[in-house]
């Protein structure tokens, strides 16, 4: 007997995590600003944080090294980025024995114009993303607070395109770059989190949930079906689990209650379908409420604005979450992938 062939359940959960994958894409609604794009000479530092916003650094050519509380410094060399999902006290440097607290970190030298590489320079584009919707920074939360790119990933080697598309934009103020850096770098996040989306080794969350062969059928149906009957009952009949296994299992993966888990799973959903334009009486009945005030209150608990509201456009930004751990993308075959934290109300 060949052991090491997949089974059919391994393929079913690879599947159906890949699903979950393209919809999680499908859902996020990102909008990127370049705060600055040009190079650093000397001593410098360089720093998105205190604006209660997202952020990245994209190192166009030279060296720097990312800075953050209580952690050891992390080298970037060119072609290498950072995303921080969450406003994470940081700065940037050229050195990495820097003792500056990245809480109070101040400018150096100022940036000068990106053209030829000057010697010893830094080039970087930096910026920051806020996400249009509270279903998307729901979504965002399932994911690690920051995440190091790396140019010798193999499985990112698409990302060198966007890199030199960038460098190829006309050399302006570096305070006020070509719009369209912004969305190359909004492309370069997609790019980042479908990988990290795609790794099994996550901790919790809703895509811990996905990729457990026990869950991932049960995930799938209740994305499928969300206005079924999903009492727990339901749910551990489904996994084919005791009703007391499967919470205590589905808790441990997802981070919290069977319940809960569903809330947020339909509220995701029926904020997909508001955003498409469908009506606030279909998508209550779609997500499982007969009732428009149950629905309403559900989904401002959720999202927090009514779904009228929210259909309408006036997306409302949550709080962003406590700090967490920086996140280095490495190859699996390298180094293995570490354990990674998240922090979601979702998780």
């Amino acid at each position: 007997m060949n052991h090491s062939a997949p089974t059919l359940d391994t393929h079913a959960s690879a599947d159906n995590a890949d699903r979950l994958v393209h919809w999680l894409i499908d859902s996020v609604q990102l909008e990127a600003t370049v705060f600055h794009l040009g190079q650093y000479c000397g001593r410098w530092q360089a720093s998105t944080a205190g604006r209660g916003l997202g952020s990245f650094h994209l190192v166009l050519h030279g060296e720097c090294y990312l800075h953050a509380e209580g952690r050891a410094p992390v080298h970037l060399r060119a072609r290498d980025g950072v995303f921080m999902l969450r406003d994470t006290p940081h700065f940037l440097s050229p050195k990495s024995d820097s003792t500056a607290d990245p809480a109070s970190a101040r400018p150096g030298l100022p940036m000068q114009q990106l053209g030829q590489a000057a010697p010893d320079a830094t080039a970087l584009a930096c910026g920051f993303f806020h996400f249009r919707s509270a279903l998307s920074t729901l979504i965002a939360d399932s994911f690690p607070d920051s995440l190091v790119l790396r140019a010798d990933d193999p499985s990112l080697q698409a990302l060198n395109a966007l890199f030199e598309l960038i460098l190829l934009e006309p050399s302006r103020d570096p305070d006020a770059p070509s719009p369209l850096v912004a969305r190359l770098a909004e492309l370069m996040f997609f790019y980042v989190i479908r990988h990290v989306a795609r790794q099994q080794d996550i901790a919790t969350g809703l895509l811990a949930v996905a990729s457990r062969p026990e869950f991932s059928p049960l995930l799938d149906r209740m994305m499928q079906e969300p206005g079924s009957d999903w009492s727990t009952e339901n749910m551990a009949r489904a996994a084919h689990m005791s009703r007391s296994s499967f919470y205590k299992h589905f808790s441990e993966a997802s981070g919290q209650a069977p319940a809960q888990f569903l809330l947020l799973l339909r509220m995701k959903i029926a904020a997909q379908h508001l955003h498409g334009g469908e009506t606030v009486e279909r998508t209550a009945g779609h997500v499982g409420y007969n009732s428009y005030a149950a629905f309403s209150r559900a989904f401002h608990k959720v999202m927090g604005e009514h779904p009228g509201t929210f259909r309408r456009g006036r997306h409302v930004h949550v709080k962003t979450s406590p700090i967490g751990p920086i996140r280095t993308i490495e190859q699996k075959t390298r180094t293995g992938v570490s354990k990674r934290v998240f922090h979601s109300p979702l998780k």
